[in-house]
């Protein structure tokens, strides 16, 4: 019960409003002293046009239970302009030991700084992870604060859920569900790993969302690859 009191005052406070609220659902784990490259894009599409993100960067594991990683964002606006748009430093806590209780826990730190503009964002949050047979229930929940003199001060939250059929390494379908202030989106979603040698591999990552609160044009796709070694 303290875990769920947890969850439902995240989801109870301020949301993004954007549109944006569709990204990586992250899982509690951390591999000790891996290392990894991540490109993540999403491209939400609106009566009002199409906003393109894009992620790239790069980290990995400090210990057994804290992985580093540092981004660059890059952002295309509604008049087609594409540009850099924030610097972002994230930190992961694997919280426990994996299977050794009744789920697995993590927490994630983030601090981005706006590449225009004196506008900072830090984001803290719950990861949990629950495997029920082949199947595994992964949910993020999220607080944001947003300050500096470019942007007003307030905090905002998100919530991110993915159930996953653990089919194959190679194809692992999943049901993905993002939530904001005034957006709900949900979708399908599909995930895949493949394994070279030696504890080298590449994970990627698809998902289209839909947004089911309101009528009218506004889904988002998504697409993430990450390679560890």
């Amino acid at each position: 019960m303290r875990y769920l009191s947890g969850l439902l005052l995240f989801l109870s406070l301020p949301c993004w409003a954007d549109g944006m609220v569709v990204d990586k659902v992250y899982h509690p784990y951390v591999l000790p002293y891996e290392k990894e490259l991540e490109w993540r894009l999403v491209s939400h599409q609106s009566d009002a046009g199409n906003v393109l993100a894009q992620r790239i960067g790069g980290g990995g594991a400090i210990s057994e239970t804290l992985s580093v990683e540092l981004y660059a964002v890059g952002e295309r606006d509604d008049n087609g302009d594409f540009g850099l748009a924030a610097y972002e430093t994230e930190l992961r806590w694997q919280v426990v030991e994996q299977g050794r209780y009744w789920a697995d826990f993590g927490a994630l730190f983030e601090v981005e700084k706006s590449h225009r503009q004196n506008a900072y964002e830090f984001t803290t949050g719950l990861l949990f992870e629950k495997e029920f047979g082949a199947t595994s229930l992964t949910l993020n929940a999220f607080a944001v604060y947003e300050w500096g003199a470019d942007i007003d001060s307030e905090w905002e939250s998100e919530f991110r859920g993915q159930y996953r059929y653990r089919w194959r390494a190679a194809f692992q379908p999943a049901i993905e569900l993002y939530s904001g202030e005034d957006f709900i989106g949900i979708g399908p979603g599909f995930i895949g790993l493949h394994r070279f040698a030696g504890q080298r591999q590449l994970k990627w990552e698809a998902g289209f969302i839909t947004e089911v609160g309101h009528g009218g044009k506004d889904h988002s796709v998504r697409l993430a690859l990450e390679f560890e070694f």
